[in-house]
């Protein structure tokens, strides 16, 4: 390995600026501890002084002890006054810290315009600040602000705040593209530059304004930068910050330096999936190493490839960042995307078998009326046992049907359900809110009569899509469910003119592919997750 790189990890606090997140104390607490658990160097909690959510954290972070440094954000104190007297540096100070993050400003203009004061008092400003924090103590990082816009504005200013941050005692020097718009041949030069003037430690913080804040962050580590800020899934104000779940693993499977421990950089993907979770922000199934279609395969030249060697389409082994390798099957799909799909599920498959053309052609004529599988591999894998002969159906549905009416001012739906189950008939009738809702209600109450666990498995999203909007209401849709139990969730797919049939077809799979698995692993999940599937059922 070349050299060690430490990461600075921002999601808690550069990342809750980003559009649509906020996180309440227990959710910061929550990524804190996985932020710490994929072993992190440094995280950043947020401002101990600015808002009750902060000062919540940072008092009770305490308990979980945490191998990373936890670290407070702040600002240089305010101009014409005593870093003594200054109520952010107080309140870093008070939180018990071993280590804190003052930006402070760096371009002329900003001095100028933003802080309205001389040149001089914003360099005193920023050696007065340090000078403060070491006194009590406390690693301290400067966030040289807007750095590199400054640096091509004035050069000799933006290396004298540099110079005022390490006379009061700066541990490190981050050097900031706050607007996210330098180019990473800049990045480079500049950070050469600076490397050559200063014998510091040096760190880089980017913006992706440009879509450059990874390929940035690696420019200014070639160029000298030992210290990478950014967040998980490039959380962050506007476009985001630079992400790390792309920066890590370049850093150290890409450019030969030294990170995480192998087993460390195993649990990325993982972590940015559950960081997702905890945010309540989509995660791009595109997204780079740890995307769920990072390592997906669907063009059948390319799964024929792989089934032989799986560098010819992937440039890291998956399992690297803790991801895996998936083959999707849809009408672009070659036979061998089936016998891929099919011998993983232990199906004795071959290219010679004419089951396996039969049901290459079915899925093709499928996805042509509308399926998408790719979204929905319980409905896929049940599609492929019963075309292999491998599966026999846990139950038959005879017949169902559903009544809406309005009755004072409340919108109530009831099913009606006959299924059969060894020959044995079974009549249910329940009530939901809403048809879609009502009818898985009267499933599951058929089913727990001869399969009690079903009760432990619960339908946790919902998705409409309309086909061909041009049909207008006759337009067929597409509708997805998704359910979770304890192991895993799954997701099935159902295709008609008519909705509640849609919904049903999907719901009936995703039944029966719960009770495949259950003869498989015990499923189980919160009851709460039920309440939330019928909130998203009132259709």
């Amino acid at each position: 390995m070349s050299s060690n790189i430490f990461i600075f990890d921002t999601t808690l606090r550069d990342g809750t600026q980003g559009e649509g997140i906020s996180l309440s104390a227990d959710d910061k607490l929550k990524i804190a501890k996985k932020l710490d658990q994929l072993g992190v160097h440094y995280i950043e909690g947020g401002n101990p002084g600015s808002n009750g959510k902060d000062i919540e954290f940072f008092q009770r972070v305490k308990s979980l002890n945490l191998n990373a440094k936890l670290t407070a954000f702040g600002s240089t104190r305010r101009k014409n006054s005593v870093a003594e007297h200054d109520t952010s540096l107080l309140k870093i100070v008070e939180s018990g810290v071993p280590a804190a993050t003052l930006v402070g400003k760096a371009w002329d203009f900003h001095v100028h315009i933003a802080l309205q004061t001389t040149l001089e008092e914003n360099l005193a400003m920023i050696q007065d600040s340090f000078a403060f924090l070491k006194r009590n103590g406390i690693e301290a990082m400067y966030d040289a602000e807007h750095f590199f816009d400054g640096y091509k504005n004035n050069p000799q200013y933006a290396l004298a705040a540099l110079h005022a941050a390490k006379q009061g005692g700066a541990d490190w020097l981050v050097l900031c593209d706050t607007n996210g718009g330098t180019m990473p041949n800049e990045i480079a030069d500049i950070v050469h530059r600076v490397k050559e003037e200063l014998d510091m430690p040096i760190g880089i913080h980017t913006h992706n304004d440009c879509e450059l804040a990874v390929a940035n962050t690696l420019a200014a580590v070639n160029a000298g930068a030992t210290q990478v800020q950014g967040t998980i899934n490039g959380y962050g104000e506007r476009c985001g910050n630079a992400n790390l779940c792309s920066i890590i693993p370049n850093l150290q499977l890409k450019m030969n330096h030294y990170v995480l421990p192998p087993e460390k950089l195993a649990m990325l993907t993982n972590t940015a999936r559950y960081i997702s979770e905890v945010a309540n922000v989509h995660m791009p199934v595109g997204q780079p190493y740890v995307g769920n279609a990072a390592f997906a395969h669907k063009g059948g030249i390319h799964v024929s490839a792989i089934m032989k060697d799986s560098s010819t389409y992937e440039h890291i082994v998956p399992e690297l960042v803790g991801n895996k390798q998936r083959v999707l099957v849809s009408e672009l799909a070659g036979q061998s995307n089936i016998i891929s799909k099919a011998s993983a599920l232990g199906l004795n498959v071959n290219t010679n078998n004419e089951k396996t053309k039969k049901i290459m052609d079915h899925i093709k004529q499928l996805e042509h009326e509308g399926y998408q599988f790719e979204a929905a591999d319980a409905s896929l894998e049940l599609l492929l046992r019963k075309a292999f002969g491998d599966w026999k159906p846990a139950f038959q549905v005879e017949s169902y049907k559903v009544h809406t009416e309005s009755k004072q001012d409340q919108i109530i739906s009831e099913a009606v359900v006959k299924i059969n189950i060894d020959g044995k008939q079974i009549y249910t009738v329940a009530e939901g809110n809403g048809p879609v809702n009502a009818l898985d209600t009267a499933l599951r109450k058929a089913l727990a009569q001869h399969y009690p666990d079903i009760e432990h498995v619960y339908l946790t999203d919902y998705k409409v899509r309309v086909i061909d909007e041009t049909d207008a209401t006759a337009a067929k849709v597409r509708v997805l469910v998704e359910s979770t139990g304890k192991q895993h969730s799954w997701n099935t797919v159902g295709l008609s003119g008519n909705v509640i049939d849609a919904s049903w077809d999907a719901i009936v799979d995703s039944l029966h592919y719960a009770l495949l698995s259950l003869q498989k692993v015990n499923i189980d999940a919160p009851a709460q997750v039920s309440q939330d599937f019928v909130g998203l059922t009132n259709i």
